[in-house]
């Protein structure tokens, strides 16, 4: 994706993934006359979710080829056959990870061909107030310091909203069920989203929780849900393909709005508009194609079962301290 080509890029906030010919095309209806959003969807992309510096709004459709080709290749390479390592890392270095054939077939481009998820500001960027990102580098650089400054989806919370629909490595899988009153979520990663319709104000906003108070209901045939009630425990991306966003802390004034709208047989058009004045300037909107995938299959999330990373991390840590302690 190094060689760009611009093209024009309004203000507006507005969907470029609308294939030809779609004009004509009709959503279909559920039973009770609601669009209808039913079955598997995967989100899974390379585009990346900020836009580089300098960088025009979209690549070219010979640069997205060969950045497909490009994570196809390295995807191949990774999982080729290697010998063991014999000899010993030093003191400090990075162990890696297990190798591509565990992670998602990550080598897709969005279809608009945008050079960000996030597509307001103009700019791609988002819009951080500069305290925010200094507690973002602060959790990071004490996250051993005590359980409560690693990450909530290391200690296996939340990925919170929006964060639970922002692709990453793996398990970006979801299936969404209409029922009359209700629209269901079941993210592949953590947590089953319940949505009401139609179901007035939102709760007390004494009460407050991980993944907020969602409140749904349609315009047209898209089902806008409008989410706020967040403790400021969370953070708003725990996923580290978010880039520098991830980290970022959120108050208890974040408010989400996302916009689902189905484009064409087989994909949902997501919106999500953030706001939160405590830790950004201005609002932001991020936009991500959500594919059909009629054949995917997903498993269950158990993370706190087999989930070592805390007691690891955490020991690890107090062994370092106590072996300064003792020179």
């Amino acid at each position: 994706m190094a060689a760009m080509a611009a093209v024009p890029l309004g203000r507006a906030v507005t969907s470029a993934q609308t294939a030809p010919g779609a004009e004509a095309w009709v959503a279909p209806r559920t039973a009770d006359g609601q669009p209808d959003l039913q079955g598997l969807w995967n989100n899974t992309t390379i585009t990346p979710f900020e836009r580089r510096a300098g960088q025009p709004g979209f690549i070219t459709e010979e640069d997205a080829v060969a950045a497909e080709r490009s994570a196809i290749e390295r995807r191949a390479q990774a999982n080729a056959p290697s010998m063991p390592r014999t000899e010993l890392l030093p003191a400090g270095a990075n162990t890696g990870s297990v190798n591509q054939f565990w992670f998602g077939p990550r080598y897709q481009i969005v279809g608009s061909r945008r050079s960000s998820l996030v597509i307001d500001p103009p700019d791609g960027r988002v819009p951080l107030r500069a305290e925010a990102e200094a507690r973002r580098d602060y959790l990071v650089e004490h996250r051993t310091d005590t359980v409560e400054n690693m990450s909530v989806y290391s200690r296996c919370i939340t990925r919170g909203v929006p964060g639970t629909m922002f692709p990453q490595a793996y398990n970006n899988g979801y299936q969404i069920l209409q029922i009359p009153g209700f629209v269901v979520i079941r993210a592949e990663m953590m947590h089953v989203r319940i949505i009401p319709l139609d179901a007035g104000s939102h709760i007390p906003k004494q009460i407050q929780g991980w993944m907020g108070d969602s409140r749904g209901h349609w315009d047209g045939d898209t089902l806008i849900v409008e989410t706020t009630n967040f403790d400021a425990k969370g953070w708003i991306s725990s996923n580290a393909s978010a880039g520098r966003m991830h980290g970022v802390p959120q108050s208890d004034a974040l408010k989400v709005v996302e916009r689902f709208t189905r484009i064409d047989e087989d994909t949902i058009n997501w919106q999500a508009t953030i706001e939160d004045p405590d830790v950004y300037t201005a609002p932001w909107t991020v936009e991500v194609p959500f594919d059909r995938r009629p054949d995917y299959v997903i498993y269950e999330y158990a993370c706190h079962e087999g989930n070592h990373a805390v007691q690891g991390v955490m020991g690890a840590e107090r062994i370092v301290e106590r072996r300064a302690a003792e020179r």
